[in-house]
């Protein structure tokens, strides 16, 4: 037997597939929950060792003989985390993590030295957000000098682990174009806007490596401490998107991947640079080669869990009050910023519950007016893909949301599309697996041309990514009409209520 090996680095937990990519099955799968400090400034961090333990009980829990099997492993992680380490590879602060909204201040002040917004758009193809990485080193600049006076690697949570194997320090352009710190259309790092931050800075990044190359291979130590064979490489890797791009086959054009986790993300492959930042779509590079247009709102299941959580409702007993209720949930609105929001730009947004009337004020509505919330977002991310051209066809759902039969159909009658499920529900960490076979391969091919490359892991994909028929779910006529309705209401809703968060 002969396994890829696939790590999904999230923000709730760590996960490990291994992956027998002869006979197309994950033999063995494990996770490890993750920790996260929180505090009301926005602040939204972990720390390295927790990574280290998180990995190492993954990996412990194996069958030292399906380890050995492996032939190659592929990282994905959660986008945008700031992982300060010094030159001996220690960390000098706690990892600040994507949806964290504590540096509003730094955006604005880089922001004003570029020139405004629309020339950091020229330069980066993107907005500088809270949740991107540039902000995050300048807020460690100001807040923590010391620690920033001995910065010498700065890393992404997924680089982060690949250092961990390798102890090798490069990015790919997928999970580097979410720093805020890459030109997207270029694939090189902007020099005006390290220096924006600090005329160091520039020189401290690592080298971008193409993403069919390794980024190293397994050293010793990490051999050793994990159980893992020496010497094997170790893939590019690449943020959970990216990943998730490559696990759900959306690796050409036409597909849009939608996932519902603690985040809302929707993304499609494409061949040529695009964004609208504006409108929330970021401009990013995919981890095949391409690009990779992306819209992120921070709050899709936190909604859900919140208000479950103050129900005190198990996940079953949530979904069927939900059913109970009907489309547009009676007139009540559920404002989900309980992260603050990144899309539309919001970082000192507050959640709210709207539209409460005496007739209408019952657990069954507002628990389904959450999981609209999530998808109306999305919607907004849709219209923006179909300005720029995108004639989407259908959806692949993932994330913890594509497990409710109710929330699929929610997400078919608001976006008016098919959706369509994986047959393997962890896309990330299959993503990341298949990536690391694509790494293997064109080592074994070392002639292999970019364009082979990119056409190679189209055909990786459509041999290695099959759908679960059995969840198909398609639009209802009526409910659709019911959505318009709803959404036009929720997106009147977010105006008017935006100026109280500027």
């Amino acid at each position: 037997m002969e396994t890829v090996a696939g790590i999904d680095l999230g923000t709730q937990s760590i996960k490990v597939v291994l992956y027998d990519f002869n006979n197309k099955i994950i033999i063995a799968n494990e996770s490890c929950s993750l920790s996260i400090i929180a505090e009301n400034d926005g602040t939204r961090e972990q720390k390295t060792e927790w990574y280290k333990e998180a990995l190492k009980t993954c990996f412990s829990a194996f069958k030292s003989s399906d380890l050995q099997t492996i032939k190659a492993i592929g990282v994905s992680g959660q986008q945008h985390g700031f992982v300060p380490l010094d030159k001996e590879g220690n960390a000098l602060y706690n990892i600040k993590l994507w949806n964290d909204t504590s540096t509003a201040a730094q955006c604005s002040k880089i922001t004003t030295i570029l020139g405004g917004e629309q020339e950091v758009i020229k330069e980066l193809g993107n907005l500088m957000l809270p949740g991107f990485t540039a902000p995050k080193i300048l807020w460690l600049k100001e807040n923590h000098p010391e620690a920033f006076a001995k910065l010498h690697y700065i890393l992404l949570p997924h680089d982060y682990i690949n250092f961990l194997l390798t102890n090798q320090y490069v990015m790919e352009a997928g999970d580097a174009s979410g720093t805020a710190l890459f030109d997207s259309k270029t694939k090189q790092w902007s020099k005006s806007t390290c220096d924006a931050i600090d005329e160091t800075l520039y020189s401290m990044l690592p080298p971008i490596i193409e993403s069919h190359t390794e980024c190293g291979t397994v050293q010793k130590s990490a051999a050793e401490e994990y159980g893992i064979p020496e010497g094997i490489p170790v893939s590019s890797g690449g943020g959970d998107n990216m990943m998730g791009a490559i696990g759900t086959g959306s690796v050409a054009d036409g597909f849009l991947t939608m996932s519902l986790g603690t985040s809302g993300t929707l993304y499609g492959y494409s061949d040529t640079p695009i964004s609208d930042p504006q409108e929330g779509l970021s401009g990013f590079c995919s981890s095949t080669g391409g690009w990779l247009p992306l819209l992120c709102t921070m709050n899709c299941t936190v909604a859900t869990e919140q208000i479950r959580t103050l129900f005190e409702l198990g996940v079953k007993e949530f979904d069927a009050l939900a059913e109970q209720s009907v489309p547009g949930a009676n007139g009540v609105t559920v404002l989900p910023y309980f992260n603050g929001e990144r899309s539309p730009n919001l970082p000192n947004g507050r959640a709210s519950i709207t539209g409460l009337t005496t007739a209408n004020s019952s657990r069954n509505n507002i628990c389904r007016a959450a999981m609209e919330s999530a998808i109306y977002a999305m919607r907004g991310g849709l219209d923006s893909f179909r300005k720029l051209g995108f004639q989407p066809k259908e959806i692949r759902l993932i994330g913890g949301g594509a497990k409710s039969p109710l929330w699929r159909q929610i997400a078919a009658d608001v976006l008016n599309l098919p959706i369509r499920i994986p047959q393997k529900a962890e896309a990330a960490a299959l993503g990341a697996a298949v990536q690391a076979l694509w790494c293997l391969n064109c080592k074994e091919n070392p002639t292999i041309t970019t364009k082979e490359a990119s056409e190679s892991i189209q055909t990786l994909c459509k041999t290695h990514i099959s759908l679960d028929e059995t969840k198909n779910t398609d639009p209802v006529l009526q409910n659709v009409k019911k959505y318009n309705e709803a959404y036009t209401q929720y997106n009147n809703l977010v105006q008017q209520l935006t100026p109280l968060y500027k």
